[in-house]
């Protein structure tokens, strides 16, 4: 597999408030629905399964998009003051200025979430969603619910919490700004009124997301069109070579399927 993904390829969008983010891109045919990958909170764009998205756009010469979030990877800005508006706002932003007609959105944990949001807000311009142990609502489900009456209010009073990172030996720093806003961009409180395609695949090992949580947004899910894939093994970053051959073949009959339809820009 070639390297797609090295810094030197890396562009820089503009945004409205004097920040940058980060992208790759491949702009691929002009004709044919375009493909974007959202990483997970505190990834970046250069992860296995972007890497592979991006070579199976190569390859079928499709348009692909994968970028960093605020305060995540190569983009400006401070991690811990980024908030789930801001990342919906840098979906949107990215889909409007890099992007042109009917897009697939693939997300990954966080990402999840945001294709979801970022559906709602440019329906007309989202054709599809696959997720990778999405995980909408997070910051009051995963976050806030599972927290004690005492580390709410030191998160109300401190104005974070630290937690154990099942990836590294620091903890990992939530402040309490996400999970306020996180309210303000909740999506399974209610019917989920997209009628698109999705496909969630998640794992039944995964210790950070429920497996019921893509159970949660299938129920919610108005459209009749949901599929749910469960992985008995896969933990929560589906990534062993089996799960990213499993992602790679759900993309790309999703992708097939939409590329069929007649296509409205």
């Amino acid at each position: 597999m070639q390297n797609t993904g090295h810094t030197d390829n890396v562009s820089f969008l503009n945004c409205p408030d004097g920040t940058k983010r980060a992208y790759l891109r491949h702009e691929g045919r002009a004709d044919v629905p375009g493909l974007v990958f959202l990483a997970g909170h505190g990834s970046d764009m250069f992860g296995t399964k972007a890497e592979v998205l991006h070579q199976l756009a190569i390859e079928a010469d499709i348009p692909f998009l994968r970028f960093d979030y605020f305060g995540h990877g190569l983009s400006d800005g401070a991690f811990l003051d980024g908030t789930i508006s801001t990342w919906v706002d840098d979906c949107v932003l990215m889909l409007d200025e890099l992007t042109s007609g009917p897009q697939l959105l693939v997300g990954s944990s966080l990402g999840g979430w945001l294709m979801i949001r970022t559906a709602q807000e440019r329906p007309e311009r989202v054709a599809g969603l696959v997720g990778i142990a999405a995980a909408p609502d997070f910051t009051e489900t995963l976050i806030w619910d599972a927290l004690t009456a005492p580390q709410k209010q030191q998160m109300q009073t401190t104005g974070h919490i630290a937690l154990p990172n099942p990836y590294a030996p620091e903890d990992v720093i939530y402040p309490y700004h996400l999970v306020t806003d996180g309210r303000d961009n909740l999506v399974l409180d209610k019917p989920v009124g997209l009628d698109l395609p999705v496909i969630l695949l998640q794992g039944m090992a995964d210790h950070e997301v429920p497996w019921l949580t893509a159970i949660n947004i299938a129920e919610q899910w108005q459209s009749g069109e949901v599929q749910v894939i469960l992985d008995k093994a896969a933990g929560h970053r589906f990534s062993e070579n089996s799960q990213i051959e499993q992602i790679c073949s759900v993309v790309r009959g999703l992708y097939n399927r939409i590329s069929a339809e007649p296509q409205h820009s």
